[in-house]
């Protein structure tokens, strides 16, 4: 992670140099807050990455003399038969065809997205996977 932070920060000050040379030069408004939004982005991210990483030991990416395999082992847990998604989707599909075609689309994209929501959240407080 300390590789990452000091990427990104170091990613927020040429972004920071080239939105004041473009603003400079360009006299333009719209590109120059845009590139110091993303300065912002970039400085916060490497900030987050830089903070983390120094309240947690040194993982594998962060040593030269690591191996691929240092850091193999469980990712972590990812539901195999989670219907939850496939509402999302289609209501988040609906939606954004919403701001295409009409807003009146929004009354059957929003139970959908209601409705993956809660199946993704209380998945598994029933059924056969309570006790997980």
């Amino acid at each position: 992670m300390k590789i990452q932070g000091r990427l990104f920060l170091w990613l927020s000050l040429f972004v920071l140099v080239v939105a004041v040379v473009y603003g400079y030069w360009s006299r333009e408004v719209a590109g120059t807050v845009a590139l110091f939004l993303a300065f912002g982005l970039a400085l916060m991210i490497g900030f987050y990455l830089s903070f983390t990483a120094r309240r947690m030991d040194e993982l594998a990416q962060d040593n030269k003399e690591a191996d691929v395999a240092d850091e193999a082992g469980e990712v972590g847990f990812f539901s195999p038969h989670s219907w939850a998604p496939v509402s999302l989707g289609a209501g988040g599909a609906l939606a954004f065809l919403a701001v295409a075609m009409g807003w009146w689309l929004l009354y059957f994209s929003a139970p959908l997205i209601m409705l993956g929501l809660w199946g993704w959240v209380f998945e598994y407080y029933h059924g056969e996977n309570r006790n997980q």
